[in-house]
């Protein structure tokens, strides 16, 4: 009988390291692949509509450019944040899918957001952080 949480992991390999090393870099890494994987999904990269290769391969690459995006927005402007470790999907729809009204003025671009905007701390904060950096 084992204790709760615990989960064993069991691991056949004739690969010469220890059982701990060999766990934590090649079995962890897969299962962390199949996460990258599910957030290119989020993203929409397995769609393929057009029976032509090239329009895919340029919708793929437009997926792939997005993923970096928000990437590189969760290690500059999300870190520390509850949003720092979340999937795409999980930023898109908290940040991305804001209703906003935006007024450009010769100097400066204002986003009004609703009053009852629910993740308007995390999105300023967010803001604050790219634009300190």
């Amino acid at each position: 009988m084992r204790a709760p949480g615990e989960n064993p992991r069991y691991v056949v390999t004739s690969l010469s390291d220890t059982p701990k090393a060999i766990y934590r870099k090649w079995y962890c890494a897969r299962g962390d692949m199949g996460n990258r994987i599910k957030e290119q999904q989020f993203l929409f990269s397995d769609r393929t509509s057009c029976h032509h290769w090239w329009p895919n391969q340029f919708r793929l690459l437009l997926s792939v450019m997005a993923y970096t995006l928000v990437y590189r927005l969760r290690r500059l402007a999300l870190h520390g944040t509850e949003l720092g470790s979340a999937q795409v999907n999980t930023v898109r729809t908290k940040l991305f899918k804001v209703a906003a009204v935006v007024v450009q003025n010769t100097r400066r671009i204002n986003f009004m957001l609703q009053s009852r905007y629910p993740h308007r701390d995390q999105f300023e904060k967010a803001l604050a952080n790219l634009n300190s950096g």
